[in-house]
């Protein structure tokens, strides 16, 4: 069948490539150099399971700019563009998922629309009213930066949101596209998918945010935060994972859901969801003020991405780091191999590696890695497990 995704990011190629081993996919963005790449089967995005894809696979992929290219004759056309947070306005921005909503119903097609893009509470439902339209269901995705394609191949769940004979075929139609056995499926009403993927993402915010307020517990008095997070998390009910500390949760997701849960609440009784977003800022402040303590002449910032696989440094922990060590005068260096120019938010970009550690006092990294090994005297993490 012929299926559109709208959104050429980590969900939507990822989505596309799935899709397009057994399907015909259009893949529309309005970036042209990420269509252009695509077409020659280049990722405009740091994904290992992509990049081999796209080398491997004979996949039924076109990229394009024109959206009534895509739509005409798609049996499914999944919204996947970006909605961030708007501070001023407390809410999530969902232009981008209307504006394809208003070009479907321009084209007077009934083409079931799947949204993937991360929605408020009761989006789906307030577009129905809204436009007067039915063909629109919402289907979390569940996706790491790095790992998208890898996690539609192997999903943990397979959610969407609506209890219908087209639901059960957008759910069939990824679970047939996947390498894993008995993907688990639920259906449910869209505002319960909705909640569903706020709430998910919340948890695992709560889970960082637990285990750094551990960390800077121990690091305050001396403790060993390893010793104490392997004593805990021998306990199954907690498990062994996500548990490895850091400069606070960001990136795509977790800031902006947990905002975005926050406003849910609104007229809710609550105390743990706003702590969540509030811990957050508490421990990057901490891990600034550490450093401040240490009177550094010149900090080195290792990396503004939060993991290895990852291009992204969007939300990025480091970067409120980054300003409230500059509100202090703190003189700043960055090493970060995705940025090209020579300055990066007013502070000086070093190109090479050995320069930028020899010229740096300290050198904060949210993340360890082996290169790192030579001036481990410098180095100020708290990554206690030296994973990604």
């Amino acid at each position: 069948m012929k299926i559109a995704v709208v959104g050429i990011g980590y969900v939507g190629l990822s989505l596309s490539t799935l899709l397009s081993q057994k399907n015909n996919v259009y893949a529309l963005d309005v970036i042209p150099k990420k269509v252009e790449e695509i077409n020659k089967r280049i990722s405009p995005i740091q994904d290992e399971y992509i990049e081999k894809y796209f080398e491997e696979k004979d996949l039924n992929l076109t990229a394009t700019l024109d959206y009534k290219e895509a739509f005409e004759g798609a049996e499914f056309i999944i919204i996947s563009t970006p909605t961030s947070y708007d501070s001023e306005k407390d809410y999530f921005d969902t232009s981008s998922v209307e504006d394809i909503i208003q070009k479907v119903k321009s084209m007077n097609i009934d083409t079931t629309m799947v949204v993937k893009s991360t929605i408020p509470v009761g989006f789906i439902k307030a577009m129905k009213e809204k436009y007067n339209i039915d063909n629109i269901i919402f289907s979390p995705e569940f996706l790491r930066e790095g790992k998208a394609l890898y996690d539609n191949l192997y999903p943990s769940r397979i959610i969407v949101g609506e209890k219908s004979e087209r639901a059960e075929r957008f759910a069939n139609l990824l679970k047939e596209n996947c390498l894993k056995e008995d993907v688990i499926i639920k259906y449910m009403d869209s505002t319960e998918a909705e909640a569903v993927k706020l709430f998910a993402n919340t948890y695992l915010a709560l889970r960082v945010a637990y285990f750094n307020e551990l960390d800077t517990y121990a690091e305050t008095k001396g403790l060993n935060t390893k010793d104490i997070i392997d004593g805990i998390c021998l306990d199954p009910r907690i498990g062994n994972h996500y548990n490895n500390p850091s400069f606070g949760f960001g990136g795509y997701c977790l800031p902006k859901d947990t905002k975005q849960l926050k406003v849910n609440y609104k007229d809710v009784p609550e105390n743990l969801i706003s702590a969540i977003v509030e811990s957050n800022r508490t421990r990057k402040h901490y891990i600034a003020q550490t450093i401040i303590d240490k009177k550094p002449k010149i900090v080195g910032i290792y990396r503004l991405t939060m993991k290895s696989d990852s291009d992204n440094y969007r939300d990025s922990a480091v970067l409120d780091v980054i300003n409230l060590l500059k509100r202090n005068k703190v003189e700043i260096l960055i090493y970060e191999p995705l940025i090209k120019e020579m300055k990066f938010n007013n502070c000086e970009v070093i190109k090479n590696f050995a320069v930028f550690c020899e010229k740096s006092n300290i050198i904060i990294a949210n993340r360890w890695n082996k290169g790192l090994n030579k001036y481990k005297e410098k180095i100020y993490t708290r990554d206690v497990y030296g994973e990604e």
